[in-house]
Parts: structure tokens; sequence; C-alpha cells
């Protein structure tokens, strides 16, 4: 008997599913996106080039549960940094979470915002991120001194807007190793720790004092 139906047999449905995703998490961890084949999915997850397909429908069905891992750990993340503290403090320590997030898993990270490689409107992962964002919206109305559940004004949908698109941009610029060509910046560490600190406190924090 071919020894990788044999495998198949021995996995249960639900195991095999979180067995590939894992091997899929883990090829695009190593390759990135575009190093990423369904068939060495499969290969590593010890089933038949047809397998993925089968329980995903496809690249996108399989790369979808990916991202929403990736969503899921970055609202965990967020969700931790911004549970203490006064609000600036929060906020800056939800910055760092979200670029270390990036530099820990840069394939998740780097799939979570490829819309053209997803399923749109998936449920299980319009949660996550909506999970995301709402961590990140928490810590914007303690600033701006809004109760916990309140929706915020335009001006405070622009500054949450801009704040996530301050990490978003850092996180890129620290992947792509831009920053560190700038000898006044020193290591990721140093600028994760200080210099994305100072520029949500110049961009963001100022403002509202």
């Amino acid at each position: 008997m071919n020894e990788k139906k044999t495998a198949e047999r021995g996995y249960h449905h639900g195991d095999l599913r979180e067995t590939l995703i894992r091997a899929a998490d883990d090829l695009l961890a190593e390759r990135g996106l575009e190093g990423f084949t369904l068939r060495e999915t499969a290969r590593r997850a010890g089933v038949s080039p047809a397998a993925p397909s089968h329980h995903f429908g496809g690249t996108a069905g399989l790369l979808t549960e990916v991202a929403t891992l990736g969503y899921g750990e970055l609202a965990r993340r967020l969700a931790i940094a911004g549970d203490s503290g006064t609000p600036a403090e929060r906020l800056k320590a939800q910055g760092i979470a979200y670029v270390r997030f990036a530099l820990d898993f840069p394939g998740r990270f780097h799939l979570m915002f490829r819309h053209d490689m997803l399923l749109e409107g998936q449920p299980s992962l319009e949660e996550a991120a909506g999970g995301a964002w709402d961590a990140l919206e928490r810590t914007v109305l303690a600033l701006r001194g809004q109760p916990e559940g309140t929706e915020l004004e335009t001006e405070g949908e622009a500054m949450l807007i801009g704040i996530w698109s301050t990490a978003h941009g850092f996180a890129h610029l620290t992947l792509d190793r831009k920053l560190s060509r700038i000898g006044a910046c020193g290591s990721d560490t140093e600028m994760l720790d200080n210099l994305l600190p100072a520029i949500i406190d110049t961009l963001w924090v100022k403002k509202l004092g």
C-alpha cells in the first residue's frame, strides 16, 4: 500500500488539518511566500499532494488558516502589552509587541496582509483580525480619555489607523534591514526599545498632552 495513503489514514480528520496548517506555517517561516507550495506542504505532513486541496480547497484556503493563526497570535500579544501601565505606556508596549511579532513570525506577517492570496470574508479570519484591532483600539480609547466600549470619533479613528500604520511600517523597515543602514539607529533591539517608543511618543502621545 502507498506509504502516503497509509499515513493519511492514520490521521483523524482534525489532526490532519492541524498537521497541514503547521507544515504550511513552518514552510512559510523557512522559505517565505515565494517558496511556498502545496506539494512541499503535503510532503512535510507525510500525505499525498492532493490532501491540502481536499481539506482546504486549494492554496488560498490553507494560507487563510495560517493567516488566522497569525492574527490570533498578534491579538494575544497586543492584549498582553496593553494590559497594564498608563495609556501612553501601553501604547508604546503594543507598538513594540507588533514589531516583535513581525520579527518572530515574518512568514505569517507578510502573508496576513496579502489579501490577494487569502479567502476574503472567512469568519475565523475576520474575527482574529478584529481581535488585534480591538486590542489597540482599547488603548487609544484610554489615551483619549474615553470609556472602553464607546465609539471613537473621526479624529480617534484617524489616530488608531495612524498608530497601526506607524508600527506596521516600522516592522517592514526592520524586516527589510533598512533602518540598520542608518548608523544612529543601532541594533534591532535598541530600535525597538528606544526609537519606536520615541516615535510613538512624538507622533501620537504628545499631541494629546
